[in-house]
């Protein structure tokens, strides 16, 4: 693991996530840029002094070094996003799969080298936009892909918090204090740490890519440098129209990640707060509840589906069903191991490049005075 020491949020939600399946072993790692918390972090995990790192080029570098069934299988990426990019291309380097929580890295142009990287080296990269792993969300889009909503006309997704209504960051608070911060976070805060995931949502339930988008960004609170509210309209490829709003200024709210997708034959919604249920909705007769576990459901949404019905599986268990299936797809790579498609979905390198275009177009937007604009395929 490169980051996720003492303190980080994040980091421990991808331990508990990788380990879920018995997939993987935490057995090294550089767990932030000041060594001494890096060596006091594998401390608390437990893990030996000679297998914990004062940076991840040190680590590379001598797990490289060890023999090949003693040396990292894989790296996790958990740091601030201005510190995926070079790890994640060092790790490329050294022959290491790679997982890295979202958004991809600073820039476009960061995100395209990375990903010529990754497409040259063969190796395994995964990022985490971890609603993808829900068991109901991989139902939606084969309920789309199926063509049981006949062709898309409009999606709304929206994902408001609230925790950011007032100044956190003045008071250090960790979380919010790099997230605040351009240095660190990149051109957006709302858009590039919230919005993003409610357009990879969007993408990847629908199978559709946005063409066209039209942004209002908004910074609330004074003195904050970087968006913390934001509206865009979208055009996606086939001609459908839609809505994406994302806030953290949205008082009240928790983590609310809602979207409904209407076709010409019915639509659907769903809602990450309630995770377990899908809601298929016609003309011509009474809305549907789909659950978690219950019914005849597709191969993607029982694969993602780890418990019996009624028993809630949420976040955790969402990010899980992305390491096991980034193990799974390591596994093919390295050893041919056969395995089914809903065993390989999850978010690629790709979708990380797709997620800074949707970054970098809706902040060249609302600086252009929220004009349309027309984002890289």
């Amino acid at each position: 693991m490169v980051g996720g020491g003492s303190g980080a949020f994040i980091g421990a939600v991808h331990r508990m996530a990788a380990v879920l399946d018995n997939e993987f072993e935490l057995v090294a790692g550089a767990f932030s840029s000041d060594p001494a918390r890096s060596f006091a972090s594998g401390e608390e995990l437990g893990l030996p002094k000679n297998r914990v790192y004062g940076s991840y080029t040190e680590m590379f570098e001598k797990e490289k070094a060890l023999p090949e069934n003693e040396r990292i299988d894989a790296v996790s990426i958990v740091t601030p996003n201005n510190m995926h990019f070079a790890p994640a291309m060092a790790a490329i380097g050294a022959g290491i799969d790679v997982i890295c929580d979202k958004p991809l890295c600073m820039t476009q142009a960061e995100a395209v080298k990375l990903r010529d990287a990754v497409r040259k080296s063969g190796l395994v990269f995964a990022l985490t936009h971890n609603y993808t792993g829900y068991p109901m969300v991989k139902e939606a889009r084969e309920a789309v892909r199926s063509g049981k909503l006949g062709k898309i006309r409009k999606i709304v997704v929206e994902y408001p918090q609230g925790w950011l209504s007032t100044p956190l960051e003045a008071q250090s608070q960790k979380q919010a204090s790099w997230r605040v911060d351009p240095a660190r976070a990149g051109s957006s805060c709302c858009m590039g740490d919230i919005g993003s995931h409610a357009e990879n949502l969007a993408e990847y339930i629908t199978g559709l890519k946005i063409s066209e988008l039209c942004a209002d960004l908004t910074t609330f609170v004074k003195g904050r440098l970087l968006d913390d509210d934001g509206n865009v309209l979208l055009r996606f490829e086939n001609g459908a129209r839609g809505v994406l709003y994302a806030s953290q200024i949205s008082v009240g709210e928790e983590n609310s990640l809602h979207i409904r997708v209407y076709g010409e034959k019915g639509g659907l919604e769903w809602d990450q707060m309630e995770p377990n249920t899908l809601k298929m909705k016609w003309g011509d007769r009474p809305a549907e509840l789909v659950r978690t576990g219950v019914g005849n459901l597709s191969a993607s949404a029982r694969w993602a589906t780890r418990l019996p019905a009624g028993h809630p599986e949420g976040f955790l268990e969402a990010f899980a069903n992305i390491y096991r299936n980034f193990a799974k797809a390591v596994r093919k790579r390295r050893w041919g191991t056969p395995t089914q498609p809903e065993q390989l979905d999850f978010p690629t390198i790709d979708d990380g490049v797709r997620g800074m275009s949707f970054i970098e177009t809706v902040v060249a937007s609302a600086k252009a005075g929220s004009v349309w604009k027309k984002m890289p395929r």
